[in-house]
């Protein structure tokens, strides 16, 4: 009689511990544009975003101390005088989205989409539009707000918005990007660090419409069924010096994409995770010069 009263209070116990954590958790959940979903322990299985795995993995990184030096606080920069301009766009979630839009002079169906890294979209990455507008041309370019409207001053504001995005959301604002840019409209994806994640993941939601993927030292998806939704090919630049998404990562990407038939180029430098930042006081001027030099010859070739 002992031991099933003993098996019981186990059960009961454990139960209500497993109740608590879930109900905690979703008790985070809020109604305002800045975090509109239920946190992803809410989230029931087969949602959109369920089968992403690479911007998880980076998210969790924001808990590395490790990680988090190799972001140092940005350098101040204000972008006076740039041609683009904020907007917003509808999403199917009833939220509205953000955006740095660069236009080109004259009407185009070309479109990049820019993905900012972890401090999100700050000046610098504006500037970043300006540039690829200015360079390629004939493209619109589009920066991404995944941070609905925040912008990070240090690390620990950083680690904070790049968990709470949630994978159904960015998804969202995504789609909804390519909804505002049209239905004629041909796409690039291209971003940094966790932007570049999302660079990678926005390609595969774009399909056939997208030419074009760029991901700058950001986690590459691991997840070979949906690895094999992506059309577009594909430029890596990585660093050498990066222990997290390591020369490895790298590699074992290009050989999942080679597997899958898609046309792949990596290009590994001998510098650390973020290096191809400006804001970043460890800037490497040099082989930012190199990967951007690639960059742009990529997405000449891939849109016009």
């Amino acid at each position: 009689m002992k031991t099933i009263l003993l098996s019981f209070i186990l059960i009961f116990t454990f139960m209500n511990i497993s109740y608590s954590q879930k109900h905690d958790c979703c008790e985070e959940e809020t109604t305002t544009a800045e975090n509109k979903t239920k946190p992803e322990c809410c989230e029931e299985s087969g949602t959109t975003g369920s089968d992403i795995t690479a911007p998880n993995i980076m998210a969790t990184f924001g808990n590395d101390e490790g990680f988090k030096n190799e972001h140092p606080e940005p350098l101040a920069f204000t972008l006076a005088d740039g041609k683009g301009k904020m907007i917003t766009y509808k999403t199917s979630d009833g939220v509205d989205a953000n955006g740095y839009e660069v236009r080109a002079d004259n009407p185009t169906n070309n479109w990049v989409f820019l993905f900012h890294e972890w401090y999100g979209l700050n000046d610098y990455i504006k500037r970043e539009a300006e540039e690829v507008a200015a360079t390629l041309g004939n493209v619109n370019v589009l920066a991404i707000d995944l941070y609905d409207g925040k912008v990070a001053t240090n690390n620990d504001e950083a680690v904070k918005y790049v968990q709470s995005v949630t994978n159904d959301r960015a998804l969202v604002i995504i789609n909804g990007a390519k909804d505002y840019a049209g239905s004629d409209a041909v796409f690039a994806a291209y971003g940094w660090c966790f932007g570049g994640s999302w660079s990678n993941q926005a390609a595969i939601e774009l399909g056939d419409k997208c030419k074009a993927c760029v991901i700058y030292y950001g986690m590459p998806e691991q997840n070979l069924d949906r690895l094999a939704k992506l059309k577009a090919p594909v430029l890596g630049v990585f660093a050498k010096q990066d222990a997290r998404i390591t020369p490895e990562v790298a590699g074992k990407f290009e050989s999942d994409l080679k597997s899958l038939n898609i046309p792949v180029t990596i290009n590994i430098y001998d510098a650390g995770h973020g290096f191809a930042n400006p804001s970043n006081p460890k800037h490497d001027v040099t082989a930012t010069k190199d990967a951007k030099e690639k960059t742009y010859t990529f997405l000449r070739e891939k849109l016009q």
